[in-house]
């Protein structure tokens, strides 16, 4: 894997676990109720996306093994461009099921320190 594929792959990594850390303990309604934990979640959601949309361009090979890689891209464009749409619950729903299931692609396909 390449350096490049690698860190975008930990940016990646970083975003979606600190949204999952941001949310750890809420409810939908605290977070609706928080402006700055939604732009939080927002933030962190659109590196995931860029960082996928990245790896995508430099490593399609490696990006092909992420599932729903194409949708984590798309929402980071709704949220980038069509910020005035989104949809908190589509949002909430993200965090709650599909972040975990794509940690654990990611976690898969990094480099461990012991050389791998």
């Amino acid at each position: 894997m390449s350096p490049d594929s690698a860190k975008y792959l930990w940016d990646a990594q970083q975003a979606a676990a600190k949204a999952q850390r941001f949310v750890r303990g809420r409810s939908f309604d605290q977070y609706l109720a928080d402006d700055l934990l939604r732009s939080a979640v927002e933030r962190q959601l659109e590196v995931v996306g860029e960082a996928l949309n990245q790896l995508r361009k430099v490593d399609a090979a490696t990006a092909a093994l992420i599932p729903d890689l194409p949708q984590a891209v798309a929402l980071r464009n709704v949220l980038v461009h069509a910020y005035a749409t989104v949809n908190d619950r589509l949002v909430w729903g993200v965090v709650e099921q599909h972040l975990e299931p794509l940690l654990r692609a990611i976690n898969a396909l990094l480099p461990t320190d012991d050389g791998d």
